[in-house]
């Protein structure tokens, strides 16, 4: 009968005994023995379990410590007396379970069997719900590449695939058997992991004392084996999870050990591991001291880990204990031993504590300021883990302080972390007080990382770190500032990672604004009901866009008195630059990102275009809520040039965002996402034509703000606007108004952008015709100005200013259209007597004259003139013989070439006089300079254009006749030499650019003694004089010294290859090649000569090799051999190293470093930092 008790109470632990049914008249059989339903598959928990496990038959010990459980539980006193709560009953079979897999670490898989049921298995439904499986432990791979020849552990976890976790827990019962054999076991393991074979005996181990000088042994015999590369950082096949499964093992095996209770009843254990890993993370070697502090790290993650689940629990315990002592009947022996279980408990925490803080001691506090700075990263990263795991331990100033340091690491990659770490603190909001003093110690730094760090990476994660210190509110005003200023950044990841910060410096602005104006209330009262439609009615956002533009403004003109560039000169340019994105445009880009409300572009151009201007109010002692909002939304001219660039961008980012729409996902294009990408680029087209209008009748008269809106036109889609079938009459307006602009203003930003609009129009078909009729209007009507200017001239009566602006538009029409019929309409009517007889001249003529003229006798202010129109005229005259060398070209191929052929040589002569007129580096002599070589290389240029004699098979299919005998001779006679007067002036030209960049970037030139004389009678030195100036200065003058000496040394490259300047300027272009910087022998690099080692090596290949199959070394390759070990004792020409002339003469350095990184190669012995 106890057998079958027995038998009863397994098949069902949770049923109660039988006398204790309630139910026992209703359950006895008339015999007197008790009936028991049949466990069925379903309700039987331990029959389930058995079945998932693979239907295992039950073991004597399973059943006696079933019965065992059972029978203390019907006969403890204190479950009778107190019930557990089920937090107590989860810790007991999660502790049994704990026992049962101590025990038995390893079992035997057990015989299968029938399972003792009474019906048959039930098999889940086709679309039922399948139970989640557990989740597999990782296995390492094995990887006969790392465990070839390895023994003891390293086999185990590298060459036999087992997972870390079994291996761990082996080895501790390994441990407990014999704890000499194991440590010696993992000793061994740890010295393999450093990438050598050394061993130790359990002699060694079971003598730690003796370990300090046992490693001092296996240090020289490591040395000794001339190791360059360990596992750690190998990027040889193989060894990339090797990291991660030395790591996962060292932390299963404190995880296993804490589990076991290994690590409290045997002390030793961790003591012992930390004799030897500790003494080699101090070592003089490498890769012990890595691979050592890597394990430490480790370990401590580990114990970090311990010390959490242990404060956990201990918690949970008090918690129980304060529930039972709250009860009515207190059970004093639940109490007691609550107590005594809080007791273990808090013993264990103080032994783990005991540990973390001697490894932290022996390592970390070393190894953090590692010489090596990956040791050093690993150890940030670590200590940001321990923090985030075990705050009650390591949260803090004591241990935050290291991170704090380590923000002044050399290391780029190592700042980064440690501001990844601290970003991951500051997330948590609860531990605001906790790193405060941290906080207020490092402050100044992360501001100092976000402004001036030299990686932009580190800057982004700065920045990120400090919006999040500014969520808790520790971030001062001043700060706060600083960093909203980066918006203007030149870095664009800087900007773009800014943006969030800068958009809560506005809402905070909004919102202090809208409690001046009374909250919500006064908001609701001033505003009223918002009409999207109505863009002239008021709106919250309007006070939005204020708080934007102010600033916007209040941080550039902070950074421009910081920072005060001198103004870029315009007159060493020849060519009309492309517009440039403003600071606050590039600004703009980043905002529109990460602000929502400047998607409403088109609520932006309402408050642009609406009048804010409050009248005094007669009479009355109060305003309207109405009135004070329009009057604190009223813009100064600044801010509106400001919010126009926002408004440009807001446009584009618009349009940007329908065509990414069209895209799904997955990278595919759907039709109903492209509709409705064509419908929003409709609409903005159709708006932003309405818009523009009114836009340039109020912004037109300022130049600054002119120039802004009509930048607008460029985001104008036409095409969209051509499919909408809107009406052409529309466009031609906008367009009356771009040409409006064009003649009112004399400003060249204004003038290059209504170009570049007109430009922008003439690119569809609709439009062309519309818009080359407004461009002719243009034509004519500067063309009858500059004659009017020309007969004023003649009269003595020449308005400078006024002619200069007529030079400025001319040069800039003839930027975009063909201006040959235009410029020389009068020469191509008549013949040169008729030029030459007093008769009106051509526009080209015109031109050429006031070039020409001598503007010596006029004061400074009418001087500043001078140099804008000489420069116009040049820029026009210069296009002009663009498209007059284009139309030659193009002529050619239908030998429509006239017999009348250009003449430039007046143009030439003109330039030159205005060249030997001007001294030193002066702005418009290097205009001129510049021109003068473009031309002849301009015309030069059509030495390689032919007529079409010859078809592609090389026949001739036209027989030579004199009129394409005229064309070639005609061209012959197009280009012309340079003559050597003109080359000595552009040689003492190019001599000067050269000396003042050499002066200004503290270089030094090879001396000349053959260089031309400079006859100008100011002296250089006179620059030297003028006084100290600002660094930013400095460098903006070195930039331009630059550029004046790499745009003119450009020219006259162009101009030797073109064959206009003879062999000595190349050979005094290529002196001082690699004395001026990288730009400078770039430049020049076109002018140098290709290498004949091709040629040599072709020979070398075309010989036949030996019979011994080893190629001859042919006559070349001989010579240069010698020639090269000649010259071993001799410096090595920097030309020659960068040419590649040595590159046959060093195949055996080359091959010596293929094997290997530079690093791998540094000595192994490095001087350790903090020990």
């Amino acid at each position: 009968m106890p057998a079958r008790l027995s038998s009863m109470a397994l098949s069902d632990p949770a049923t109660p005994h039988a006398s204790s049914s309630p139910n026992d008249a209703t359950t006895r059989r008339k015999s007197g023995r008790v009936k028991q339903k049949p466990v069925l598959l379903q309700s039987d928990p331990n029959a389930l379990m058995a079945n998932s496990r693979g239907k295992r038959k039950r073991t004597a010990s399973y059943e006696a410590h079933d019965g065992n459980d059972l029978e203390s539980g019907e006969s403890s006193p204190d479950e009778s007396d107190g019930d557990p709560d089920e937090e107590e009953l989860k810790e007991k079979r999660r502790k049994s379970r704990a026992k049962k897999a101590s025990a038995k670490p390893a079992a035997k898989k057990p015989k299968t069997g029938r399972p003792k049921t009474t019906t048959l298995p039930v098999r889940p439904a086709v679309n039922g719900v399948k139970k989640p499986s557990k989740p597999r432990q990782p296995r390492a791979r094995p990887n006969p590449a790392i465990a070839d020849d390895a023994t003891g552990l390293f086999s185990e976890i590298f060459a036999q695939g087992h997972t870390v976790e079994s291996v761990a827990a082996e080895w501790i019962t390994r441990y407990d058997q014999h704890n000499a054999n194991a440590m010696c076991e993992l000793v061994k393991f740890v010295l393999k992991c450093t990438g050598c074979d050394l061993q130790v005996d359990v002699h060694d181990i079971e003598d730690p004392d003796n370990a300090p000088s046992k490693l001092d042994d296996l240090q020289e015999e490591y040395q000794a084996q001339n190791i360059t590369d360990y596992p750690l950082i190998s990027k040889a096949k193989g060894y990339a999870s090797f990291r991660s499964t030395m790591t996962g093992f060292f932390f299963s095996l404190v995880s296993t050990a804490h589990a076991a209770g290994v690590l409290y009843s045997d002390l030793a254990l961790i003591e012992n591991i930390e004799v030897w890993v500790t003494t080699m993370s101090s070592s003089a070697i490498r890769p012990f001291r890595h691979t050592a502090t890597v394990i430490s790290l480790t370990m401590e993650s580990a114990l970090c880990a311990v010390y959490s689940d242990l404060a956990d629990t201990n918690a949970k315990t008090l918690r129980q204990k304060e529930g039972e002592q709250k009860k009515k009947t207190v059970n004093k022996q639940r109490i007691a031993s609550l107590q005594d279980k809080l007791a273990d408990g808090e013993r264990k925490m103080g032994l783990v504590d005991t540990m973390l803080e001697n490894i932290f001691n022996a390592v970390y506090v070393h190894r953090y300021r590692d010489v090596d700075p990956k040791i050093r990263l690993d150890c940030a990263t670590a200590i940001g883990g321990w923090i985030t795991t075990a705050p009650d331990k390591f949260f803090a100033s004591s241990y935050l302080r290291y991170l704090g340091w380590v923000l002044s690491d050399v290391s780029g990659p190592n700042r980064a972390e440690v501001v990844k770490q601290l970003s991951k603190l500051y997330k948590n909001k609860e531990d605001v007080g906790r790193h405060r003093a941290f906080t207020e110690k490092f402050r100044p730094r992360f501001v100092e990382m976000a402004i001036q760090d030299a990686e932009p990476s580190v800057r982004v994660a700065a920045i990120e770190l400090l919006d999040l210190v500014r969520e808790t509110g520790l971030l001062e005003p001043d700060d706060i500032d600083n960093i909203g200023r980066l918006i203007f950044d030149s870095v664009p990841k800087v900007r773009k990672a800014v943006a969030g910060f800068f958009a809560e410096n506005i809402t905070d602005l909004y919102e202090s604004l809208v409690e001046e104006l009374g909250g919500d209330e006064g908001m609701a009262e001033a505003v009223g009901e918002e009409d999207p439609e109505d863009i002239d009615v008021p709106q919250k956002t309007w006070l939005i866009f204020k708080c934007l533009a102010e600033v916007l403004q209040l941080y550039s003109s902070r950074d421009d008195v910081d920072n005060a560039e001198p103004a870029l000169s315009e007159a060493t340019a020849t060519t009309i630059s492309p517009s440039v994105d403003s600071r606050f445009s590039l600004a703009a880009q980043a905002i529109c990102e990460r602000v929502s409300y400047l998607e409403d572009w088109e609520a932006l151009a309402g408050f642009l275009l609406s009048d804010n201007s409050v009248a005094t109010s007669s009479g009355l002692e109060t305003e309207s809520a109405e009135s004070q909002f329009r009057k604190r939304c009223q813009l100064d001219e600044s801010e509106e040039l400001i919010l126009l660039e926002v408004l440009k961008e807001a446009v584009k980012h618009r349009l940007l965002q329908a065509v990414d729409s069209e895209t799904e996902k997955k990278g595919r294009k759907s039709k109903a996402r492209a509709e409705e990408a064509l419908e929003i680029q409709g609409t903005v087209a159709l708006h932003l034509a309405q818009y523009l209008p009114r836009l340039l009748r109020k912004f037109g008269a300022n130049p600054a703000s002119a120039a802004i809106t009509l930048r607008l036109e460029h985001v104008l889609n036409l095409e969209i606007f051509e499919e909408l079938r809107q009406d052409s009459t529309t466009y031609a307006s906008l367009l009356d108004d771009i040409n409006k602009q064009f003649l009112t203003h004399a400003d060249q930003s204004v003038l290059a952008e209504a170009s570049n609009a007109l430009i922008h129009a003439r690119s569809f078909e609709d439009l062309e015709e519309i818009t080359e009729s407004k461009v002719q209007a243009l034509w004519s009507v500067q063309i009858q100005a500059l004659s009017a200017h020309a007969s004023l001239a003649k009269q003595g009566q020449l308005d400078l200013k006024s002619c200069c602006n007529t030079a400025s538009r001319i040069a800039n029409l003839a930027s975009i259209s063909d201006c040959t019929s235009v410029l020389e309409a009068e020469s191509r009517s008549s013949t040169s007597k008729k030029s030459t007889s007093g008769d009106t001249d051509s526009p080209a003529r015109i031109l050429t004259d006031l070039i020409s003229n001598d503007y010596s006798s006029l004061n400074d202010e009418q001087s500043e003139n001078t140099d804008e129109l000489i420069t116009s005229a040049v820029k026009a005259l210069l296009f002009y013989h663009m498209w007059l060398v284009r139309s030659l070209t193009t002529s050619v191929g239908g030998n429509a070439l006239t017999s009348n052929s250009p003449d430039y040589t007046s143009f030439a002569s003109a330039l030159l006089s205005v060249m030997q007129s001007r001294s030193n580096l002066d702005p418009i002599r290097l205009t001129a300079a510049g021109a003068y070589l473009d031309l002849h290389t301009l015309y030069a240029s059509l030495r390689n254009v032919s007529p079409k004699l010859h078809d592609a098979n090389d026949t001739l299919t036209t027989p030579p006749n004199k009129k394409t005998q005229n064309s070639k001779t005609n061209f012959n006679s197009l280009i012309r030499s340079i003559p050597t007067d003109a080359q000595s002036l552009l040689l003492t030209l190019f001599t000067k650019t050269e000396k003042d960049f050499a002066r200004k970037s503290h270089r030094n030139l090879e001396p000349a003694p053959d260089d031309p004389i400079d006859s100008d009678p100011e002296s250089d030195d006179e620059e030297e004089d003028e006084g100290e100036e600002t660094d930013e200065r400095t460098k903006t003058q070195l930039l331009l010294a630059e550029k004046q000496l790499c745009e003119l040394a450009g020219k006259m490259v162009l101009a030797v290859v073109g064959g206009t300047l003879d062999g000595k300027v190349k050979e005094r272009l290529l002196r001082n090649r690699t004395r001026l910087g990288p730009n400078f022998k770039d430049v020049l690099a076109f002018l140098e000569e290709p290498k004949s080692k091709s040629k040599k090596s072709r020979a070398v290949k075309s010989e036949a090799a030996p019979k011994g199959g080893k190629k001859a070394l042919s006559k070349e390759m001989i010579v240069a051999v010698s020639s090269a070990e000649e010259s071993d004792n001799d410096d090595v020409d920097a030309e020659e190293i960068d040419n590649g002339e040595l590159a046959d003469h060093r195949v055996e350095d080359v091959d010596d470093d293929v094997g290997g990184n530079k690093e791998q190669r540094e000595p192994e012995v490095d001087e350790i930092m903090g020990d």
